[in-house]
């Protein structure tokens, strides 16, 4: 049976190579143009929802100067910052990752870039690939207002070049607070590679990154 997923693995990875990001007409991703979010010296932090955290924090594990990423819940309270409560889709929480970079290593823009095409699908709109609901949105949570502007202005950028055929529905919020999910969702995709979901919807976001990102992949 892990034969046949990782067949089945290599299959998708063979398809996605001569494709392109779902959603997308094929053409080329800008770039994020001016970072208007670059901080000072030392470690910033990124945080974005795209559908089940698993794929969005494995993606981002492999970007160069990215130095950790945790799972977790963001957009509602303390109280409600537990899996089967957000699973309900009432809690105000996305299923999100808090992305610790090196900005002189990867820019903010870079890691829109990322997000944007190949972490997920912006154009889905409470939901992404088989997952439903308000907690699988897609939404940016900055925690600075140049992050708010850089985050818009990719956007724009995104729109105008015509990559998709649908309208961006990503949200733009500041992030109020970010609560880690349970230690069983963590780093998920290292320690589970062979399960059906992660073949199907996750690892071929790391083909997609490895492709199309060759200088920040790892």
């Amino acid at each position: 049976m892990r034969n046949a997923f990782r067949l089945l693995a290599a299959a998708v990875f063979a398809m996605l190579a001569a494709g392109h990001p779902a959603g997308a007409r094929g053409q080329a991703f800008p770039d994020a143009g001016t970072d208007t979010a670059a901080p000072g010296p030392g470690k910033a932090v990124a945080v974005f929802a795209g559908g089940c955290f698993w794929g969005v924090e494995a993606v981002f594990e492999h970007v160069r100067g990215v130095e950790d990423v945790v799972s977790g819940y963001a957009g509602g309270s303390r109280d409600t910052a537990r899996y089967p409560l957000v699973g309900t889709g009432t809690t105000g929480h996305a299923e999100a990752v808090r992305i610790i970079y090196d900005p002189s290593e990867v820019s903010y823009g870079q890691l829109l870039k990322v997000f944007f095409s190949v972490a997920h699908d912006p154009t889905q709109l409470d939901r992404q690939g088989p997952d439903r609901g308000p907690q699988y949105r897609s939404q940016v949570f900055t925690t600075t207002p140049g992050q708010a502007a850089a985050v818009q202005a990719y956007i724009d950028r995104i729109g105008a070049a015509g990559v998709f055929d649908r309208p961006i529905v990503t949200r733009i919020a500041p992030l109020q607070a970010f609560y880690a999910a349970e230690p069983y969702h963590q780093d998920y995709l290292r320690r589970h590679p062979d399960e059906p979901y992660i073949v199907h919807h996750d690892l071929p976001k790391l083909a997609a990154l490895q492709r199309t990102f060759p200088a920040l992949y790892r």
